[in-house]
Protein backbone atom coordinates (compact mmCIF):
# COMPACT_ATOMS: atom_id res chain seq x y z
CA UNK A 1 0.00 0.00 0.00
CA UNK A 2 1.28 3.49 -0.86
CA UNK A 3 2.03 5.55 2.22
CA UNK A 4 1.21 9.20 2.71
CA UNK A 5 4.92 9.90 3.22
CA UNK A 6 5.72 8.55 -0.22
CA UNK A 7 2.83 10.50 -1.70
CA UNK A 8 4.19 13.73 -0.29
CA UNK A 9 7.46 13.14 -2.12
CA UNK A 10 5.97 12.31 -5.49
CA UNK A 11 2.37 11.93 -6.66
CA UNK A 12 1.27 8.33 -6.89
CA UNK A 13 0.21 7.01 -10.29
CA UNK A 14 -2.56 4.45 -10.72
CA UNK A 15 -3.16 2.58 -13.97
CA UNK A 16 -6.92 2.41 -13.97
CA UNK A 17 -7.25 -0.73 -16.08
CA UNK A 18 -5.45 -3.76 -14.57
CA UNK A 19 -5.52 -5.72 -17.83
CA UNK A 20 -6.83 -5.05 -21.28
CA UNK A 21 -8.12 -1.53 -21.82
CA UNK A 22 -11.68 -2.00 -23.14
CA UNK A 23 -12.12 -1.01 -26.75
CA UNK A 24 -8.48 0.02 -27.16
CA UNK A 25 -6.77 -1.39 -30.24
CA UNK A 26 -3.33 0.13 -29.73
CA UNK A 27 -0.68 -1.26 -27.34
CA UNK A 28 -0.47 0.35 -23.91
CA UNK A 29 2.20 3.00 -23.60
CA UNK A 30 2.80 6.34 -21.90
CA UNK A 31 0.98 9.36 -23.31
CA UNK A 32 2.95 11.30 -25.91
CA UNK A 33 3.64 15.04 -25.48
CA UNK A 34 2.98 17.09 -28.60
CA UNK A 35 5.46 19.60 -29.99
CA UNK A 36 3.02 22.45 -29.28
CA UNK A 37 3.94 24.04 -25.94
CA UNK A 38 2.44 27.46 -26.69
CA UNK A 39 1.27 29.47 -23.65
CA UNK A 40 3.36 27.16 -21.50
CA UNK A 41 0.84 24.36 -21.88
CA UNK A 42 2.00 20.74 -21.96
CA UNK A 43 -0.26 18.84 -24.34
CA UNK A 44 -0.51 15.04 -24.26
CA UNK A 45 -1.98 12.84 -26.94
CA UNK A 46 -2.14 9.19 -28.02
CA UNK A 47 -3.33 8.04 -24.58
CA UNK A 48 -3.74 4.25 -24.64
CA UNK A 49 -3.02 3.50 -20.97
CA UNK A 50 -5.30 5.77 -18.87
CA UNK A 51 -3.89 6.73 -15.49
CA UNK A 52 -4.76 8.69 -12.36
CA UNK A 53 -2.13 10.88 -10.75
CA UNK A 54 -2.92 11.37 -7.08
CA UNK A 55 -2.43 14.63 -5.16
CA UNK A 56 -3.31 14.20 -1.46
CA UNK A 57 -3.98 17.20 0.80
CA UNK A 58 -0.89 19.26 1.56
CA UNK A 59 -2.08 19.79 5.12
CA UNK A 60 -3.81 16.90 6.86
CA UNK A 61 -5.21 19.31 9.43
CA UNK A 62 -7.61 20.63 6.77
CA UNK A 63 -8.27 17.31 5.06
CA UNK A 64 -11.79 17.35 3.61
CA UNK A 65 -11.80 13.54 3.10
CA UNK A 66 -13.15 14.27 -0.37
CA UNK A 67 -11.78 12.95 -3.66
CA UNK A 68 -12.11 14.91 -6.90
CA UNK A 69 -11.36 13.37 -10.30
CA UNK A 70 -9.98 16.16 -12.52
CA UNK A 71 -10.51 15.91 -16.29
CA UNK A 72 -8.29 18.23 -18.37
CA UNK A 73 -9.61 19.64 -21.63
CA UNK A 74 -8.27 19.58 -25.15
CA UNK A 75 -11.13 19.02 -27.57
CA UNK A 76 -10.98 15.23 -27.08
CA UNK A 77 -7.79 15.53 -29.16
CA UNK A 78 -5.16 16.29 -26.54
CA UNK A 79 -5.00 16.82 -22.77
CA UNK A 80 -3.81 20.18 -21.42
CA UNK A 81 -2.23 18.23 -18.62
CA UNK A 82 -0.49 20.98 -16.66
CA UNK A 83 -2.89 23.90 -17.25
CA UNK A 84 -6.08 21.99 -16.47
CA UNK A 85 -4.70 19.03 -14.58
CA UNK A 86 -1.58 19.32 -12.45
CA UNK A 87 -1.99 22.99 -11.55
CA UNK A 88 -5.63 22.52 -10.61
CA UNK A 89 -4.81 19.40 -8.57
CA UNK A 90 -2.16 21.26 -6.58
CA UNK A 91 -4.66 24.02 -5.86
CA UNK A 92 -7.28 21.52 -4.69
CA UNK A 93 -4.63 19.82 -2.57
CA UNK A 94 -3.85 23.13 -0.88
CA UNK A 95 -7.52 23.38 0.13
CA UNK A 96 -7.54 19.93 1.72
CA UNK A 97 -8.98 17.85 -1.12
CA UNK A 98 -7.46 14.73 -2.65
CA UNK A 99 -7.25 15.35 -6.40
CA UNK A 100 -6.92 12.65 -9.04
CA UNK A 101 -5.84 13.91 -12.46
CA UNK A 102 -7.23 11.62 -15.13
CA UNK A 103 -5.39 10.95 -18.37
CA UNK A 104 -8.34 9.71 -20.39
CA UNK A 105 -8.08 8.36 -23.89
CA UNK A 106 -7.46 10.75 -26.79
CA UNK A 107 -7.59 11.56 -29.66
CA UNK A 108 -11.13 11.09 -30.91
CA UNK A 109 -12.00 8.42 -28.35
CA UNK A 110 -15.10 9.86 -26.69
CA UNK A 111 -16.52 6.41 -25.92
CA UNK A 112 -13.24 5.30 -24.36
CA UNK A 113 -13.03 8.53 -22.37
CA UNK A 114 -16.42 7.81 -20.78
CA UNK A 115 -15.28 4.32 -19.86
CA UNK A 116 -12.15 5.82 -18.32
CA UNK A 117 -13.91 8.38 -16.15
CA UNK A 118 -16.49 5.85 -14.96
CA UNK A 119 -13.72 3.44 -14.03
CA UNK A 120 -11.71 6.23 -12.35
CA UNK A 121 -14.61 7.22 -10.09
CA UNK A 122 -15.16 3.60 -9.08
CA UNK A 123 -11.45 3.09 -8.47
CA UNK A 124 -11.26 6.13 -6.19
CA UNK A 125 -14.23 4.83 -4.22
CA UNK A 126 -12.74 1.36 -3.97
CA UNK A 127 -9.54 2.76 -2.44
CA UNK A 128 -11.16 5.44 -0.30
CA UNK A 129 -9.77 4.00 2.93
CA UNK A 130 -6.24 4.02 1.53
CA UNK A 131 -6.49 7.73 0.81
CA UNK A 132 -8.45 8.66 3.93
CA UNK A 133 -11.55 9.54 1.93
CA UNK A 134 -15.28 9.30 2.39
CA UNK A 135 -16.23 7.20 -0.64
CA UNK A 136 -19.62 8.92 -0.85
CA UNK A 137 -17.90 12.28 -1.34
CA UNK A 138 -16.21 11.49 -4.65
CA UNK A 139 -16.77 14.23 -7.22
CA UNK A 140 -15.64 15.12 -10.71
CA UNK A 141 -14.31 18.33 -12.24
CA UNK A 142 -13.51 19.22 -15.82
CA UNK A 143 -12.44 21.94 -18.21
CA UNK A 144 -13.64 22.43 -21.80
CA UNK A 145 -13.83 18.90 -23.26
CA UNK A 146 -13.07 17.67 -19.76
CA UNK A 147 -16.18 19.58 -18.70
CA UNK A 148 -18.09 17.70 -21.36
CA UNK A 149 -16.70 14.44 -20.01
CA UNK A 150 -17.61 15.42 -16.44
CA UNK A 151 -21.16 16.22 -17.57
CA UNK A 152 -21.36 12.86 -19.32
CA UNK A 153 -20.12 11.11 -16.17
CA UNK A 154 -22.79 12.97 -14.18
CA UNK A 155 -25.68 12.09 -16.48
CA UNK A 156 -24.72 8.68 -17.90
CA UNK A 157 -23.64 6.95 -14.68
CA UNK A 158 -26.37 4.33 -15.09
CA UNK A 159 -25.10 3.39 -18.56
CA UNK A 160 -22.98 0.23 -18.63
CA UNK A 161 -20.05 1.06 -20.89
CA UNK A 162 -17.65 -1.84 -20.21
CA UNK A 163 -17.68 -5.36 -18.72
CA UNK A 164 -16.74 -5.41 -15.01
CA UNK A 165 -13.07 -6.23 -14.44
CA UNK A 166 -12.86 -6.46 -10.63
CA UNK A 167 -14.69 -5.65 -7.39
CA UNK A 168 -14.30 -1.90 -7.92
CA UNK A 169 -16.77 -2.15 -10.76
CA UNK A 170 -19.49 -3.19 -8.35
CA UNK A 171 -19.46 0.36 -6.99
CA UNK A 172 -21.42 3.32 -8.30
CA UNK A 173 -19.80 5.65 -10.83
CA UNK A 174 -22.26 8.47 -10.10
CA UNK A 175 -20.27 11.49 -8.92
CA UNK A 176 -21.41 13.11 -5.69
CA UNK A 177 -21.00 16.52 -7.36
CA UNK A 178 -19.54 18.06 -10.49
CA UNK A 179 -17.71 21.29 -11.31
CA UNK A 180 -17.66 22.34 -14.96
CA UNK A 181 -15.28 25.17 -15.82
CA UNK A 182 -15.81 26.66 -19.31
CA UNK A 183 -17.38 23.36 -20.47
CA UNK A 184 -17.80 22.62 -24.18
CA UNK A 185 -20.05 20.44 -26.37
CA UNK A 186 -23.07 20.52 -24.05
CA UNK A 187 -25.28 22.36 -26.56
CA UNK A 188 -25.15 20.05 -29.57
CA UNK A 189 -28.93 19.58 -29.67
CA UNK A 190 -31.31 21.29 -32.11
CA UNK A 191 -30.99 25.09 -32.06
CA UNK A 192 -28.03 24.84 -29.67
CA UNK A 193 -30.09 23.05 -27.02
CA UNK A 194 -28.78 20.44 -24.58
CA UNK A 195 -26.78 17.64 -26.20
CA UNK A 196 -29.25 14.72 -26.54
CA UNK A 197 -26.81 12.24 -25.00
CA UNK A 198 -26.98 14.01 -21.63
CA UNK A 199 -29.73 12.55 -19.45
CA UNK A 200 -30.42 15.28 -16.91
CA UNK A 201 -33.00 14.29 -14.30
CA UNK A 202 -33.72 14.52 -10.60
CA UNK A 203 -30.88 12.11 -9.79
CA UNK A 204 -28.22 14.18 -11.54
CA UNK A 205 -25.64 15.36 -8.98
CA UNK A 206 -25.35 19.04 -7.95
CA UNK A 207 -23.22 21.13 -10.29
CA UNK A 208 -21.08 24.26 -10.27
CA UNK A 209 -20.74 25.98 -13.65
CA UNK A 210 -18.45 28.80 -14.71
CA UNK A 211 -18.13 30.35 -18.16
CA UNK A 212 -17.92 33.71 -19.94
CA UNK A 213 -19.96 35.50 -22.59
CA UNK A 214 -17.01 35.83 -24.97
CA UNK A 215 -16.24 32.11 -24.84
CA UNK A 216 -17.29 30.47 -28.14
CA UNK A 217 -18.48 27.52 -26.04
CA UNK A 218 -20.19 29.69 -23.40
CA UNK A 219 -23.68 28.53 -24.35
CA UNK A 220 -22.84 25.07 -23.02
CA UNK A 221 -22.91 26.28 -19.43
CA UNK A 222 -26.18 28.15 -20.00
CA UNK A 223 -28.10 25.20 -21.46
CA UNK A 224 -26.77 22.82 -18.79
CA UNK A 225 -27.78 25.22 -16.02
CA UNK A 226 -31.25 25.49 -17.55
CA UNK A 227 -31.65 21.73 -17.78
CA UNK A 228 -30.52 21.26 -14.18
CA UNK A 229 -32.90 23.96 -13.00
CA UNK A 230 -35.81 22.36 -14.86
CA UNK A 231 -34.96 19.04 -13.21
CA UNK A 232 -34.78 20.76 -9.80
CA UNK A 233 -31.12 19.79 -9.37
CA UNK A 234 -29.07 22.20 -7.23
CA UNK A 235 -26.95 24.27 -9.64
CA UNK A 236 -24.76 27.33 -9.25
CA UNK A 237 -23.91 29.22 -12.44
CA UNK A 238 -21.41 32.07 -12.79
CA UNK A 239 -21.34 33.76 -16.19
CA UNK A 240 -18.79 36.54 -16.56
CA UNK A 241 -18.58 39.08 -19.38
CA UNK A 242 -15.08 38.23 -20.56
CA UNK A 243 -12.25 35.80 -20.15
CA UNK A 244 -12.38 33.68 -23.27
CA UNK A 245 -11.58 30.00 -23.09
CA UNK A 246 -8.78 27.78 -21.82
CA UNK A 247 -7.37 30.00 -19.07
CA UNK A 248 -7.14 27.47 -16.23
CA UNK A 249 -6.39 29.29 -13.00
CA UNK A 250 -3.33 31.20 -14.13
CA UNK A 251 -3.09 34.87 -13.10
CA UNK A 252 -3.62 37.70 -15.55
CA UNK A 253 -7.14 36.75 -16.61
CA UNK A 254 -10.09 38.07 -14.60
CA UNK A 255 -12.13 34.91 -15.15
CA UNK A 256 -9.21 32.68 -14.15
CA UNK A 257 -8.79 34.70 -10.97
CA UNK A 258 -12.52 34.59 -10.15
CA UNK A 259 -13.68 31.00 -10.45
CA UNK A 260 -11.32 29.36 -7.90
CA UNK A 261 -12.66 31.41 -5.00
CA UNK A 262 -16.25 30.86 -6.06
CA UNK A 263 -15.72 27.12 -6.44
CA UNK A 264 -13.85 26.85 -3.12
CA UNK A 265 -16.86 28.37 -1.36
CA UNK A 266 -19.26 26.03 -3.18
CA UNK A 267 -17.18 22.96 -2.39
CA UNK A 268 -17.43 23.69 1.33
CA UNK A 269 -21.12 22.82 1.08
CA UNK A 270 -20.51 19.40 -0.41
Amino acid sequence: MTTFTAQAQRPAILHIWPGTVPGEAKPRHAAIPTSDTSRGVMRLTDVTDPILTVYPPKNRAVDKHTGIVVCPGGGYQILAINLEGEEVAKWLSSLGYTAFVLQYRVPKKEAGALQDVQRAIRLVRSRARQWGLDADKTGVMGFSAGGSLSARASTLYDKSTYPPVDEADQLSCRPAFAALIYPAYLDNGPNRSLTPELNVNGQTPPMFLFATADDPYGNSALVMAGALRDAKVPVELHFYASGGHGYGLRPGNAAAEAWPGLLAKWLKQR
